[in-house]
Order: structure tokens, then C-alpha cells, then sequence
């Protein structure tokens, strides 16, 4: 009797409300740490913090799913490389019935100072591939995100070779800074209303 119940529902209603954070990067060893990745480690940080193993290797990502302070999460980090993104946030949405106001994507961001983050609920992609890929595929530019600053290249280097390059010392200290009031912020997002966390980390 059971199955058959089960059996009846909709993924939507077996699965019911989640927040899902997606993370944008590059897969591979070679881009670890870099400036692009900044979104990745984002993500991973989340997962040990919330004790959300990213186990699961379907939809062109890498994700996990629990519950922290009693909401259900799923985490997730593309593995398209960054200018295909979109391909598999829309896939993860599509599956799991997943609602847009419970998005909220993480990316670096060459228009704020390095270590600095901006939450906003919506925006262009200012020239992110990862984020004109989302927007692009999921049809709107209305979603909750964390732009995490990473400067602009200086000394005339390429755009492209300072996205993929690794933080200076000096930065480094900035960007874990970085990382871990994104992860605060997430954390606040799960017992509060994203427009209140945003002024709150806004400041």
C-alpha cells in the first residue's frame, strides 16, 4: 500500500521544498584554487560545514543533499566548465521541481575588490559566462546570488589568464575571509528571508 502511495506522487511532492546553493567553476586539478573557482570553494566549504557530503555525480555536476537546521539543501558545483553552467542548474531544476526563489548562486567577480562580497536577488551577468549560461537557461535573471570580488588584472594581463590564475599571497588571506562570510550568509539564508541577510551582509 505503501509503493503504491509513493508511487503516486510527484518528484516535486516526494522531494518537497529545498534550497539548493550552486557554486560556479571549472572541473579539474588544474583550476583548483583559482580565481574562477572561488564558487567551488564556496560550495565545499558548505559541505563540511553542513555535513553535506557532495556524493552524487548526475546532471552534468557534482552534488549532495541533507538537512542543516532542519531544511533540506542540496549543494552543487556544474562540471561543464564554466561557459556551460546553465546546463546543469536547469537539469538539477527540472529534475527535483526545484522553485527559482530557492536558488542562490555563488561567483567570483571582477568588479568588486578582492575578498569583498555583494548578495543581490537579481542582475545581469556582467560579462560572467557562468552566470549568462544560467540566466540563459534558466530564462530569467530574477535569482538569488553571492558575487565574491576578485579584482581586476593589472600590468596589461589577459582577463583569461588572470581568471585561471592562482590568488597572490597577499589575497589569500582576503578570499578565505571571503569564503567563510558566504558561508555565514548561506547559513543565515536558511532561517531568514534573503532580502534580510542581504542588508545584513550588505553592510
Amino acid at each position: 500500500m505503501l509503493k503504491k502511495i509513493f508511487r503516486g506522487w510527484t518528484k516535486r511532492e516526494v522531494v518537497g521544498k529545498m534550497k539548493w546553493i550552486v557554486g560556479l567553476g571549472n572541473p579539474g586539478k588544474q583550476y583548483e584554487h583559482t580565481r574562477h573557482n572561488i564558487g567551488f570553494e564556496v560550495i565545499d566549504a558548505l559541505s563540511s560545514q553542513f555535513a553535506i557530503p557532495l556524493d552524487q555525480s548526475k546532471f552534468k555536476g557534482l552534488y549532495g543533499m541533507g538537512h542543516h537546521k532542519g531544511e533540506k539543501i542540496l549543494l552543487l558545483k556544474p562540471l561543464t566548465y564554466m561557459n556551460l553552467s546553465g546546463e546543469s542548474v536547469k537539469a538539477v531544476m527540472d529534475y527535483y521541481k526545484l522553485d527559482l526563489e530557492d536558488l542562490l548562486v555563488i561567483y567570483d567577480d571582477l568588479d568588486l575588490p578582492a575578498g569583498k562580497i555583494r548578495l543581490r536577488q537579481k542582475g545581469s551577468p556582467g560579462g560572467h559566462n557562468g552566470i549568462k549560461s544560467t540566466v540563459a537557461h534558466l530564462g530569467t535573471q530574477q535569482f538569488n546570488r553571492i558575487r565574491i570580488g576578485i579584482d581586476r588584472p593589472k600590468n596589461g594581463m589577459s582577463v583569461s589568464d588572470y581568471v585561471l590564475g592562482k590568488f597572490h599571497k597577499d589575497e589569500q588571506p582576503f578570499m578565505l575571509e571571503a569564503v567563510k562570510k558566504s558561508t555565514d550568509a548561506c547559513e543565515a539564508w536558511l532561517d531568514k528571508p534573503f532580502l534580510q541577510v542581504m542588508n545584513e551582509f550588505n553592510q
